[in-house]
């Protein structure tokens, strides 16, 4: 990567390629998030799918507690990303 000298180069140019670096650096940050949730995510679904890793005839009123707060988690997470619940516009 080549750096502007200051001295020589105009202050539109230098604010130009700041603003580029900038926004260069968010999008590798939004990506690495974005990883991060869809890691979380393909995990929650594999723990789903695993039934939470409760047998059926074993399940108890702890483990509906358990459930209950994760979906409640879940819900805020829900109501955020798609402006519904106390999020809603």
């Amino acid at each position: 990567m080549t750096h502007l000298n200051p001295a020589t180069t105009p202050s539109h140019q230098l604010r130009a390629e700041k603003a580029r670096r900038n926004r260069e650096a968010a999008l590798n940050a939004y990506t690495a998030k974005k990883a991060e949730i869809d890691e979380m995510l393909a995990r929650l679904q594999g723990l789903s799918d695993d039934h939470f890793e409760t047998h059926p005839d074993k399940i108890n009123w702890g483990d509906v507690g358990t459930l209950g707060h994760y979906a409640s988690l879940l819900k805020r997470i829900t109501d955020g990303a798609f402006q519904e619940g106390e999020h809603a516009v």
